[in-house]
């Protein structure tokens, strides 16, 4: 079974429907016992880290999320939900993130030329890592995918599996045994989106 994780923060529609595209039943819950017998995990989440998190603590999703993911069940965050992963961010302040990814969600502001637009938004290439992630497989270097972001992780390189470059290269996405997170939207990503998500639900 595959959960998506509802917490009251993220465009879950989308994210369904691109598992509906590929033949994948999902479930999207809010209730610690159905997240609990998942067989894989999603993370979704849109705005601001801070909200994110305090929402998933309040609803004590995030041991759940924890606990799961070091039992060993796959685990994809995905935009928020991926920097979410983190030890921490600094968005707008200082905050714990789950500290599944040893690193810092920080602003890409900070390492891209002032004349490029914040956020990040559109399609750009992935530079994949060597060997390449599991969720990778059907891809190639120089596939391209959905961006809207505007912090990315950051002191993680032993984590990275794929950068992409927007006046830097930026950290595109991560990996931690069993835990996943892409920053760009898969499901918004056509194709190449929909063949991350399979070869996840292949795991």
């Amino acid at each position: 079974m595959v959960v998506i994780v509802d917490y009251g923060v993220g465009n879950l529609y989308s994210l369904k429907s691109s598992f509906s595209a590929i033949g994948v039943e999902v479930v999207t819950t809010g209730d610690k016992s159905v997240i609990e017998k998942a067989d894989k995990i999603i993370l979704p989440g849109v705005g601001a880290f801070r909200d994110a998190i305090e929402k998933l603590k309040a609803t004590g999703l995030d041991k759940v999320v924890v606990e799961r993911a070091k039992a060993g069940v796959p685990l994809l965050g995905i935009c928020l939900g991926m920097q979410l992963l983190f030890d921490k961010s600094f968005e707008y302040g200082e905050y714990d993130g789950l500290g599944l990814i040893k690193g810092e969600i920080r602003p890409i502001g900070s390492v891209i030329p002032k004349e490029l637009k914040i956020p990040h938004i559109g399609w750009n290439a992935l530079t994949l890592s060597k060997p390449k992630s599991e969720i990778f497989k059907y891809l190639s270097d120089g596939d391209c995918v959905y961006f809207v972001h505007s912090y990315y992780g950051a002191n993680c390189n032993e984590f990275v599996t794929a950068t992409t470059e927007y006046g830097a290269n930026l950290t595109a996405s991560v990996q931690s045994g069993n835990v996943y997170g892409c920053q760009f939207h898969p499901e918004k990503s056509g194709s190449v989106g929909l063949s991350i998500l399979k070869a996840f639900c292949e795991l």
